[in-house]
């Protein structure tokens, strides 16, 4: 191996560990206020991908549709608490986002697919698309059993991972999709010309693990939605919203995997599994944090990226594997020093 080869393989290490890093900054963040081990991340990054794939190329993509239909669960869910509590002026905020929002989005869908419309409004397009499903998937899924332990809830998840990746199947199809570079240009450092992109990755990636990591550490709300994983009784009696709080961080889940999405299908062929694979990825750099800590995920992120990248090199065939098993020492380093406590304690 080369010094040119080095460089190329640094490169690449260093933008699949930039979307790791994402992608684990929003396991960390959807565990620590809700407690869920959030499994189906990875189909947030496939659907933001799929979407803008389609649009790029004159389609209506399938998630147009898809958002519709879990719209309308939203609202006959909300029917009988809106009847027994008279709160219709709440029932009717629901109806307007869950159902108004995603009706307007279906008739505006086959305009946006136009080859006229810019790569940046179908950029935004499409993740108005796949963001309200965050919100629509807790309220439908995890919010009736919000008080459930931690191994029921990473049950549904895997649950939800695999309804998640039919629906994907069924309103994509099997083919695989590449979408546009969203920043063009290249960067000649030494022998190596770096994409603008890889770029834009690690300049993003920088910014919203900085500004989580002050936000749930520095500020009187973000330690108020931290309280919500240690004690969900004691927060909801202190006048924390717990479902207010999951709605908020499921949102932000699915807008920073559809984000992850985008950047990643420029460099590498998208199907419609493709998701699960780079998830479990991200939460391998999440474990480096204990699914608690912002910057050493992300430096765990930039490790895995990193090694699997030197990894298809040295060892191609055995590149997932080495990647995975990286898990079990990890976890038993992070055993040592760990206190068993009782979720209520």
């Amino acid at each position: 191996m080369d010094l040119t080869i080095a460089l190329i393989l640094l490169q690449d290490g260093v933008l699949n560990g930039a979307i790791y890093a994402l992608l684990g900054l929003a396991l960390v963040l959807v565990f620590l206020v809700t407690r869920v081990i959030f499994i189906p991340q990875g189909e947030f990054v496939t659907f933001g991908a799929l979407s803008l794939a389609f649009l790029a190329n004159g389609k209506v993509p399938g998630t147009a549709h898809l958002l519709v239909i879990l719209g309308v669960l939203v609202c006959l869910v909300e029917i009988a608490p809106a009847w027994r509590s008279r709160d219709w002026r709440g029932y009717v905020r629901t109806l307007m986002w869950a159902l108004v929002l995603p009706l307007v989005l279906e008739l505006l869908a086959p305009w946006a697919a136009g080859a006229h419309v810019p790569l940046l409004l179908q950029v935004v397009f499409a993740l108005a698309l796949v963001v309200p499903m965050g919100p629509m998937i807790y309220r439908l899924v995890y919010q009736p059993v919000e008080q459930a332990s931690v191994l029921v809830l990473l049950i549904i998840s895997v649950a939800v991972h695999f309804a998640l990746t039919g629906l994907g199947l069924l309103f994509f199809g099997a083919e695989g999709w590449r979408t546009p570079a969203l920043v063009e240009g290249n960067i000649q450092i030494g022998p190596v010309s770096w994409t603008a992109q890889t770029f834009a990755v690690l300049i993003l990636t920088v910014l919203l693990i900085g500004g989580l990591w002050l936000f749930f550490s520095k500020t009187l709300y973000g330690r108020a939605l931290r309280a919500t994983a240690v004690n969900r009784r004691g927060a909801r009696l202190v006048g924390i919203s717990t479902r207010v709080a999951g709605g908020l961080t499921f949102t932000l889940a699915a807008a920073i995997g559809a984000l992850s999405g985008m950047l990643i299908a420029a460099i590498t062929t998208i199907y419609y599994d493709t998701g699960f694979l780079i998830g479990l990825k991200g939460f391998v750099a999440a474990i480096f944090g204990g699914l608690v800590s912002y910057p050493i995920a992300a430096a765990g992120a930039l490790f895995v990226g990193l090694l699997e990248s030197f990894s298809s090199f040295w060892a191609s065939p055995f590149k997932e594997a080495i990647v995975f098993t990286l898990v079990i020492p990890v976890l038993l380093w992070r055993s040592f020093g760990s206190v068993h406590l009782d979720e209520d304690d």
